[in-house]
């Protein structure tokens, strides 16, 4: 957690510049697709590869069921739900979401008690609506109750815009995402909630002696890939969120708006080989290695060492002369005591003056509380002088 001294002599923010090396921008595009809204993140770092129009609200269709599962996974991975608890099948999950709606559809059987297991499948596999109704219906009551939920939840991860109506992804005038909220929401997946993204993957899925297959169809291709969930409508057009993992390396990726699913299959492939084949992960900073320094105030020592707990990798393009700026940003100065293990910075990634990634920065040393005034106000005096 970010410490703060309150005191009026001193300033409130330090940086310290660390590392200028040759590299590329990031940002630069080199790339153009047909798809409405696009972008390619870098999963590691969240660093943004390629963008098109990432932040106009747009309807997401199937694609939202993304948060649909979030729901779901968080309820599990806190013990709030069990794979083998059984939600009902009412006949309005039935009669909207069924094989009688005429869209995706896992034909469950109406007044009927399912796995919720089952129905996960049935949601990411077969992009079932009568599972997502019936979940909703299970959780919250309603789909409406269930949509508020949602969106508050989304909120409380850092989706700013989202606003979801139903757990379905079916067309309504403000159920509408973004697309980078979109691959923020696959990221949370993946490293939040790690223990369920394997359901993404699976390529089929059995339910009423019917077998429907994967609808990404990049799981196909032998290219990496291993989720995450396409959509359609009519107004929202073809889209996907997907990743795929090359030479350790994960890319995740969101198309929206295209005009078929033949086309969509080419956007999605072109881009992420685009990704993988232009952006190399260079590691600056391995696990646990000192990345700078953080003055103390009122301390046994003047300074603490920072580092991260993970490596630390940005994706760049050696090709181009561009030059990225990493700087260790943190308020302060710190005052004492301070534990090892407190995350106080942020070690931030700038290209040509826009960011493009940072990552948590951590003490490393424990620093003591000096209780000598002489020692406090020397601090000062050096904070007045120096800075930060």
């Amino acid at each position: 957690m970010t410490r703060t001294l309150q005191n009026p002599f001193i300033g409130a923010l330090a940086a310290i510049f660390l590392v200028v090396f040759a590299a590329s921008a990031a940002l630069a595009q080199g790339f153009s697709t047909q798809a409405r809204h696009a972008i390619l993140i870098d999963a590691g770092t969240g660093e943004v590869l390629f963008e098109k129009n990432p932040d106009a609200l747009m309807p997401p269709a199937s694609m939202s069921k993304l948060m649909t599962m979030v729901m779901v996974f968080e309820a599990l991975k806190n013990n709030q739900l069990t794979l083998d608890d059984k939600f009902f099948v009412s006949e309005n999950a039935w009669r909207r979401g069924g094989a009688t709606s005429g869209g995706s559809t896992m034909y469950a059987k109406v007044n009927t008690d399912l796995r919720l297991e089952d129905l996960i499948r049935g949601v990411i596999v077969q992009s079932a609506n009568d599972a997502c109704i019936a979940i909703a219906e299970g959780l919250s009551g309603s789909e409406e109750a269930f949509g508020e939920a949602m969106t508050k939840r989304a909120r409380e991860i850092g989706l700013e815009k989202s606003v979801f109506k139903n757990a379905t992804g079916l067309p309504h005038p403000e159920h509408k995402m973004t697309a980078r909220e979109l691959a923020k929401l696959a990221r949370h997946i993946i490293y939040e909630l790690p223990q369920y993204y394997k359901y993404y993957s699976e390529k089929e899925f059995t339910w009423n002696e019917i077998t429907q297959g994967n609808r990404n169809p990049l799981l196909y291709m032998n290219i990496g890939a291993d989720g995450l969930k396409t959509g359609f409508t009519r107004e929202a057009g073809y889209g996907l969120v997907a990743s795929a993992v090359r030479d350790g390396r994960r890319l995740i990726m969101v198309i929206a708006g295209m005009k078929s699913s033949k086309a969509r299959r080419v956007e999605a492939r072109k881009l992420l080989d685009w990704g993988f084949r232009r952006f190399r992960s260079f590691v600056l900073f391995q696990r646990g290695q000192v990345v700078g320094h953080a003055r103390v105030w009122g301390g046994t020592e003047g300074w603490v060492q920072l580092m991260s707990k993970e490596p630390v990798r940005v994706m760049l393009t050696p090709d181009e002369r561009k030059s990225v700026r990493a700087e260790v940003v943190y308020d302060g100065p710190l005052q004492a005591p301070i534990q090892p293990g407190t995350q106080i910075g942020r070690l931030r990634f700038a290209v040509a003056g826009s960011e493009v990634s940072e990552v948590p920065l951590f003490v490393v040393n424990s620093v003591e509380e000096d209780q000598r005034q002489w020692k406090r106000a020397l601090d000062t005096l050096k904070f007045m002088i120096f800075g930060g």
